[in-house]
């Protein structure tokens, strides 16, 4: 049987000009110079993701350079809008067209897939689903020495804070997945008031970690009438926006694949052997677009490259050269023993 792999590999973020003055006189100044600096590769998407498309292709040009042909099919994906941060960006619009047409047959389908986000070249099976909410309460302004005749919007904030507070508590005592931890919530922001009158209106934002197997349509319901459930006043309106739907349409899917799956199990060891102590099991604490590959192709999905992604998105953006060079070998390695070798023809000169 030919077997087929996948690599899925989303654009770099673009760079920074307060990146250009923090390194202003250094070597890293540049951000798309790569500056090596202490056997690290820096720049603005070193980690985030370049690092990880350059392991995909350098691998299989070792392979071709070594005059090793293989038995199946290595297919390379380049997807953008994966980021978000920029207006109007950042809902998946890549892999939304990609996705139907591997349906349709346009683009060869696979048997496993490794998306390529940083991992510390770690393998991860699974991830976090996660949508955000943006909720508007709304009142009536009154002068201040006459609260009585307004409807005070941030005290209904305030009763719709303490109660995510609560939800949040009753979620993480639902259990923890052995690979991503409990779900829950965080309040990111909250905003009211500025005049001396009674508030008229109150803004909050949260962003809501789902464990794989919730269900979002479910959380997002739940969440809902948590906050309505919170304000006791009927003058007070209330409005709940989620503004970052990707493979759901309030926001991102979980997804896991079984880490004893043989392919998992054949990457962790092509990993190893590359560089002992890496290739561990772990969970993905992001969201990422492997669950479009898993939940919607039925491919089994992990991540797995070189990079950090703690140090991705700041100026210290980095990748140590060993660990791109392991991972170049890993995936060389992993390529061979998946499809298999056909009889090698003489490497090119």
């Amino acid at each position: 049987m030919q077997r087929s792999a996948c690599c899925s590999a989303p654009s770099a973020p673009p760079a920074s000009p307060a990146r250009e003055e923090h390194w202003a006189g250094d070597a890293r100044q540049d951000p798309f110079s790569a500056a090596i600096v202490d056997g690290e590769i820096w720049g603005r998407g070193s980690g985030d993701l370049k690092a990880g498309i350059c392991t995909g292709l350098s691998a299989l040009a070792t392979l071709d350079r070594a005059g090793c042909a293989l038995d199946g099919d290595i297919v390379f994906v380049f997807i953008a809008d994966e980021e978000s941060g920029e207006p109007g960006t950042g809902v998946s619009a890549g892999i939304k067209m990609v996705v139907p047409k591997i349906q349709r047959g346009e683009i060869p389908n696979a048997d496993f897939a490794i998306y390529v986000e940083p991992t510390r070249l770690a393998v991860f099976p699974a991830q976090i689903g996660f949508f955000i909410a943006e909720i508007a309460v709304t009142g009536r302004s009154a002068y201040f020495g006459m609260p009585e005749k307004g409807v005070d919007a941030l005290k209904a904030g305030h009763a719709i804070l303490s109660a995510l507070w609560r939800h949040s508590a009753e979620l993480e005592s639902r259990g923890e997945h052995e690979l991503i931890g409990r779900g829950f919530l965080l309040v990111t922001g909250m905003e009211a008031g500025g005049y001396i009158a009674v508030p008229e209106r109150c803004s909050l934002s949260l962003i809501r970690k789902l464990r794989p197997g919730e269900d979002l349509g479910q959380a997002r319901d739940e969440l809902e009438a948590v906050i309505r459930g919170a304000v006791a006043d009927p003058e007070v309106t209330v409005e709940i926006a989620f503004p970052a739907g990707r493979d759901h349409a309030v926001g991102g899917m979980p997804f896991e694949t079984d880490p004893t799956a043989a392919p998992v199990a054949l990457l962790q060891q092509a990993v190893r052997a590359a560089m002992p102590g890496r290739g561990e099991i772990e969970g993905a604490p992001f969201w990422s677009e492997g669950s479009f590959t898993a939940n919607q192709l039925g491919i089994p999905t992990v991540y797995c490259a070189p990079g950090d992604i703690s140090n991705c998105h700041t100026f210290q953006e980095r990748v140590p050269v060993a660990e791109y060079l392991a991972g170049v070998e890993a995936f060389a390695l992993f390529m061979a023993r998946y499809c298999g070798t056909a009889r090698s023809r003489p490497a090119p000169r």
